[in-house]
C-alpha cells in the first residue's frame, strides 16, 4: 500500500536571479540601524548551506506586516564594509511570495555570487523596517589548503525545559561556522520529556494549535519552530554564525523509524505514532516545516509520493585540503528498535549486542554513499570527520552476564552495520573524528575496532595488545534539554558533588575507550582542526537562568597521525 502525504507543490526558495534590482528610492532603505525589527521580523535573520562561492540566506516577515505589494529587500556586503556602502548583492523580492504558504519564510541561496573563504554581513528591509545585521561566511575553495577550520557545535534544545544561554556565548565564539547535531526544536510543550530536577520556567510554557501536548500537524510543527526562534539568544548565534544543519528524532517525533515492510515511518511515542496515513502525513509536515525554518542545503521535493524520494539531508562539506565532513541522516531510514529489547522511559535497552546483519541505521542507498566516501577518501584530506547524529562507539553498563547495553536507539541497536563502517573506516580513512550529539553528555572517547568489555579490555592494557582505535568520537551536551543526572534529580547541590565523580567513573571503567564524561551539565563544544591536530573544548552553561557564565570543563587534543586523547589544562 502506497501512503502518500498532502503537501503544498512548492518550496520557499529563491535565488539571485530570480531578484529584480532595487529602485533608486530603495537605497536608503538598505542602509542605516535596524529599525523596527522585532515587529518586522520576529524571528529574525539566519544563514545556512555554505558552499565555497553562496550561502543560503533565511527570514520570515510578520504576517500582521505583511502586504503583497510590498517588495523584500536585500542587501549583502563584505564584513568590513559596516554601513553597506559597497554591497555585493541587492536585490528586491515581490512581496507576493511572502505568502502563507510557506509561514511567510524566505530562503534566497546566494550560490555562484561570493567569492571563497570570505566573511559577509547582511540584512533584509521591508517598508519602513530594518532587520538586524546577519554574518556569513564561505567555504574555502575545494583546492585550497586553509591552515585551521574551528566550529561550534551544539545539539538538543528543549524550550520548554530550560534557557538558551549557551547561545549567548556561542554567539561570541570566533568560530567558522556553527554545527547543529539536530533535536532543533521538541514536539511536545508538556512535560513528557522533564526529569526529576529543575521545574519548568513559567515564561518557557507554549501552546499549540492543535491544543494537544505534542505535534499533530504542519501548524504545530510551524508554532514550535516560531516559539523557538523566537529566542533571542538563539538569534544572536544565527545572526552571528552561517549555520551547517542535521537533525534528529524530535523535528518530528521521539525515537521515529521506518517500517520497511509497509513502506511507513512509525512514531512509537506518538500517540497516533502507529497509524501508517497519519504518521505519514506527520512525518511529511515535520519536514517541511523544517526546511522551512532551517537554511540548510539540502535536497527537497515535496512534490513527490513516496517521503524518501521527498527528502535528503545526508550531504558533504568540504573545507579544502584541511577537511571533509560526512553528515548523515540515522532517524529517516532506520529499522525499529532489535529483537528483545525494552524501552522503560522511551531509552531502548538491549541485554545483548544487536548484532543482526540486516539491521540498517541508514539504508541500503545512504550506507553506499557512505562506505564509498570513507574509500574513496585516501589523501584528499588531512581530516576526515563524520557528523553524526547519536553515540557511534559502545556503551555498557554492567560487567560480564550482567552487562546491558542502554543505548539500542543509537549505534549499538546496530552493531552489525557500525563495526563495518569502523572496519571500512580503519582501511581507508586518515585522522578519522566523529562528531556526535543525541545523549546530552560532554564524551570524549577513543573508537576502536575491539571492545571486548572491561575486564577484557583491562587484560589487552597488562598485556600490551589492545586493539588500535580508528579514531575519536567527541559528543557535545544538550543546550537545555534533560541531561543524565537532571534525569534522576541529581544534578544539583550535594547530590550532584558526590554523584558526578561516581558517575564519570564508574562509566569510564565499564567503558575504558572512553576517555571524558560528563552528563551533569549542558553547554556547547569547539572543535578546531589544524594541520597540527584536532582540539576539543568543552564548556559548561547552566540553562536554568537567562544570563549564566559559561565555564570549561576540560579540552583535548589529537595530534595529526594519531588517535590519542591528550588533556589541555
Amino acid at each position: 500500500m502506497t501512503h502518500t502525504a498532502v503537501l503544498p507543490d512548492h518550496a520557499p526558495d529563491t535565488s539571485v536571479t530570480d531578484l529584480d534590482d532595487p529602485e533608486v528610492g530603495d537605497g536608503d532603505r538598505l542602509t542605516g540601524p535596524p529599525t523596527h525589527a522585532d515587529e518586522a521580523f520576529p524571528q529574525s535573520v539566519a544563514s545556512g548551506g555554505p558552499t565555497h562561492d553562496g550561502v543560503i540566506l533565511w527570514t520570515r516577515v510578520s504576517p500582521d506586516r505583511h502586504d503583497p505589494d510590498t517588495p523584500l529587500l536585500v542587501t549583502v556586503a563584505r564584513e568590513d564594509d559596516t554601513d553597506f556602502s559597497d554591497p555585493v548583492v541587492t536585490g528586491r523580492l515581490p512581496g507576493d511570495l511572502l505568502e502563507s504558504v510557506y509561514d511567510h519564510t524566505v530562503r534566497l541561496d546566494l550560490v555562484g555570487h561570493l567569492d571563497p573563504d570570505t566573511a559577509y554581513r547582511y540584512r533584509f528591509a521591508y517598508d519602513e523596517a530594518r532587520s538586524r545585521v546577519g554574518h556569513c561566511r564561505t567555504l574555502p575553495d575545494p583546492t585550497a589548503s586553509p591552515e585551521s577550520i574551528r566550529l561550534a557545535v551544539v545539539s538538543c534544545q528543549d524550550y520548554v525545559h530550560g534557557y538558551f544561554g549557551a547561545f549567548t556565548h556561542v554567539a561570541s565564539e570566533d568560530v567558522d561556522f556553527l554545527v547543529h547535531l539536530g533535536d532543533f526544536i521538541y514536539e511536545a510543550t508538556d512535560d513528557r520529556f522533564a526529569g526529576r530536577g529543575s521545574p519548568t520556567p513559567p515564561d518557557r510554557q507554549f501552546e499549540l494549535p492543535s491544543g494537544e501536548p505534542v505535534a499533530h500537524s504542519l501548524a504545530d510543527f510551524r508554532t514550535c519552530h516560531r516559539t523557538y526562534r523566537s529566542d533571542r539568544a538563539l538569534q544572536h548565534a544565527l545572526e552571528a554564525h552561517t549555520l551547517i544543519a542535521g537533525w534528529d528524532d524530535h523535528g518530528v517525533a521521539n525515537n521515529r523509524y521506518w517500517d520497511h515492510d509497509h513502506g511507513v515511518p512509525v512514531l512509537p511515542d506518538h500517540p497516533k505514532g502507529d497509524d501508517g496515513d497519519f504518521a505519514t502525513q506527520l512525518t511529511a509536515d515535520g519536514i517541511r516545516a523544517w526546511y522551512e525554518y532551517t537554511p540548510a542545503r539540502v535536497e527537497y521535493h515535496p512534490e513527490t509520493d513516496h517521503l524518501h524520494e521527498q527528502f535528503r539531508l545526508y550531504r558533504r562539506i568540504r573545507f579544502g585540503d584541511l577537511a571533509e565532513f560526512a553528515l548523515t541522516d540515522e532517524r529517516f531510514y532506520r529499522d525499529g528498535p532489535p529483537e528483545g529489547a525494552i524501552s522503560p522511559l522511551s531509552i531502548t535497552i538491549g541485554l545483548r549486542r544487536a548484532t543482526d546483519p540486516d539491521r540498517s541505521m541508514l539504508g541500503d542507498r545512504q550506507f553506499d554513499w557512505f562506505a564509498d566516501w570513507l574509500r574513496g577518501r585516501g589523501s584528499t584530506a588531512q581530516w576526515t570527520v563524520w557528523l553524526n547524529a547519536v553515540l557511534s562507539a559502545p556503551m555498557r553498563v554492567g560487567v560480564g552476564p550482567l552487562t546491558a547495553y542502554p543505548k539500542q536507539d543509537a549505534w549499538d541497536g546496530f552493531a552489525h552495520e557500525r563495526d563495518e563502517i569502523v572496519r571500512i573506516a580503519d582501511g581507508a580513512a586518515e585522522n578519522f573524528v566523529t562528531i556526535t550529539g543525541d545523549m546530552h553528555t560532554f564524551l570524549a572517547l577513543r573508537q576502536g575496532l575491539r571492545h571486548p568489555g572491561p575486564v577484557g579490555n583491562l587484560l589487552d592494557r597488562l598485556r600490551g595488545t589492545e586493539s588500535d582505535p580508528v579514531g575519536v568520537e567527541l559528543m557535545t551536551p544538550a543546550v537545555s534539554s534533560v541531561n543524565l543526572a537532571e534525569a534522576v534529580g541529581v544534578e544539583e547541590g550535594l547530590a550532584a558533588s558526590i554523584t558526578r565523580p561516581l558517575f564519570s567513573g564508574l562509566l569510564r571503567a565499564m567503558n575504558p575507550h572512553w576517555r571524558f564524561v560528563d552528563g551533569h551539565h549542558w553547554g556547547y563544544t569547539t572543535v578546531t582542526f589544524d594541520r597540527e591536530g584536532c582540539r576539543w573544548d568543552a564548556y559548561a552553561v547552566d540553562k536554568t537562568v537567562r544570563d549564566p557564565d559559561r565555564r570549561r570543563l576540560r579540552s583535548f587534543r589529537t595530534p595529526t597521525g594519531t588517535t590519542r586523547l591528550e588533556r589541555v589544562d
